[in-house]
């Protein structure tokens, strides 16, 4: 399909916002420290505001607030931001080691301190894609913050009677006091230019995360510092410390992490046994080995990985996990900064009457080779080449270098579908960094086949690695869609992981040459569909069918020999 002119145009501009946005972001990490509503803070909100991104929804309406992005951006943030006048973006500084009690966002996962009522400090161990993540999703709070403070103020600027009513509503909440909801819905309705009916389906949202305060008190404390800054110029402000801009780029976090996962191997006598990397969650694997001999179970092993994935069910999961790390599985938890949990599983003790009848299971193979699977959590964008880059160079101990013997490289991971919808699988051809004219062609031992009859739709082609996906909007996937670089889909981190396996197997040879690489996605969002995106809600249940059927597809590869 040919693509018009007007949309290619739009699809330019937005590409031009993009990275007008990330070079000042850039300048801003190099300078230092920056006010959001400064002249400099103004240039991100006006290259986001020309983007649209689909993830932020009605970011350009001037007067609705975007709710379904504001409960996205607050589940990554910590608790409390909202009330915080300075954040401060920091290293592995040694915190962790204080009195200060860490609050940790549970979708993207980072240590943050509340220094005191006023600032907020946030660690940036996961690289620079990371740092952009959480600029950009403040930049939206604050364009946001700006919104409700305008829906506040009458044309003298003097508050509403609707802000002051917030502001009991606020101190009950607060002291524990009852007050009528319905009508603490119409205030608030008014202060986020939304409808009754659409403000009390976001208060439900916000009251069903346990990790995020009430919509009440998030929009009271925009409002209040918006204002504060308006009236009084107590301005706002973004700071990084000195030693987060020295270490950003070198590889600091992942050095530590491979380095730590290598003397284990090497400590457990693993280190020469043929290894098959895989970058996945950290329970599919574990799942699909053990479950059914540690719950005695004989159902099929997608039905036990949905008991399993029930919020009730932690006990069966742990039970799961117990059994497992008796039986052949060794897990390393992260210590160096990085937040990518380890598992290591000896095939060797893991015993194949016990495995479910998905699997299967070359002994002769098995018993001949011994091989060990490693199974690493997602990275997050850049931090992929950091990672995969440190773990594939040679073991150095006592002046000599140990090459891993690396038979395979596995990786599965979420990502948004430009045809389809939620659960559906693409299985990569090629991965194109956007943005640039880098593009990383492979052969992928997986292809459509593996994964037809199962009623999930399929896709095979090229996908995107993006800068980040908060920044997408449907212009620009529309034409990786529909230009010849007929891509299937976006994620973050398949370039960054195939430029550093490219490097360790074509130009440092530290492992084989002829590796064999699997990538396999499924879609966590369609963020061409209207209410398909990120902000929408996770996969939930709909996750299970693709996770275990492309995890079972990698180790029947691995097993089988």
């Amino acid at each position: 399909m040919s693509v018009k002119p007007t949309q290619r145009s739009r699809a330019q501009e937005s590409r031009a916002a993009i990275q007008r946005l990330y070079i000042a972001m850039r300048h801003l990490f190099i300078r230092g420290s920056y006010k959001p509503l400064g002249v400099s803070g103004e240039a991100m909100i006006e290259a986001m505001m020309q983007l649209q991104p689909e993830i932020y929804g009605s970011i350009n309406d001037p007067e609705r607030v975007e709710l379904e992005g504001l409960l996205y951006v607050f589940q990554r943030l910590p608790r409390g931001i909202e009330e915080c006048r300075y954040i401060k973006l920091l290293s592995r500084e040694g915190f962790e080691k204080s009195n200060f009690q860490p609050i940790v966002p549970p979708k993207r996962r980072r240590n943050c301190y509340r220094i005191d009522q006023e600032e907020m400090f946030i660690e940036m161990t996961r690289g620079r894609s990371d740092i952009y993540d959480i600029l950009t999703h403040l930049t939206f709070m604050y364009i946001e913050a700006e919104k409700i403070r305008r829906n506040s103020e009458d044309q003298k600027l003097r508050k509403k009677r609707d802000w002051k009513m917030l502001e009991e509503i606020v101190r009950r909440e607060e002291n524990g006091e009852e007050y009528n909801k319905d009508i603490a819905y119409t205030y608030l309705s008014t202060l986020l230019g939304r409808t009754y009916e659409e403000t009390v389906d976001a208060c439900r949202r916000f009251d069903h995360d346990p990790d995020v305060n009430s919509i009440f008190h998030i929009t009271y404390w925009l409002g209040k510092l918006s204002t504060e800054e308006a009236q009084q110029q107590n301005d706002r402000e973004i700071s990084f410390t000195s030693a987060l801009r020295e270490r950003v780029g070198h590889h600091y976090y992942g050095e530590i992490w491979a380095l730590n996962i290598k003397e284990y191997l090497a400590g457990q006598g693993m280190m020469g046994r043929p290894l098959h990397i895989i970058s996945a969650n950290p329970h599919s694997v574990m799942n699909s080995f053990y479950a059914s001999a540690a719950l005695g179970q004989k159902d099929d092993l997608e039905d036990l990985a949905r008991e399993l994935s029930m919020e009730s069910n932690a006990e069966l999961r742990q039970k799961v996990q117990s059994y497992a790390l008796r039986n052949g599985m060794h897990q390393i938890d992260d210590t160096s900064g990085t937040m990518i949990t380890v598992q290591i599983f000896d095939t060797t003790r893991i015993a194949p009457g016990k495995l479910p009848a998905e699997l299967s299971w070359n002994a002769d193979y098995i018993e001949q080779h011994k091989p060990v699977i490693l199974v690493m959590d997602y990275a997050f964008g850049e931090q992929a080449y950091e990672t995969m880059d440190e773990l594939l160079k040679p073991y150095e101990v006592d002046g000599q270098r140990i090459p891993l013997k690396v038979e395979s490289i596995s990786i599965m991971g979420k990502a948004g579908i430009l045809e389809g919808g939620k659960g559906d699988i693409m299985v990569p051809t090629a991965h194109v960094f956007e943005g640039t004219a880098d593009n990383y062609p492979f052969d992928n031992q997986l292809s459509a086949d593996d994964f037809e009859g199962h009623g999930l739709n399929v896709l095979e082609g090229p996908m995107i690695t993006v800068l980040g996906t908060s920044l997408q909007n449907k212009d620009i996937l529309r034409y990786f869609r529909r230009s010849s670089w007929k891509a299937v889909g976006l994620e973050m981190e398949g370039a960054h992981y195939q430029k550093a396996i490219q490097a360790a197997a074509k130009i440092r040879k530290s492992i084989n040459e002829n590796v064999v690489l699997r990538y396999a996605y499924y879609a966590s969002d369609n963020p061409l569909v209207t209410g398909g995106t990120l902000a929408s809600g996770s996969l939930g249940m709909d996750g299970v069918k693709p996770t275990y059927l492309i995890t079972v597809r990698m180790l029947n590869q691995i097993l089988g020999g």
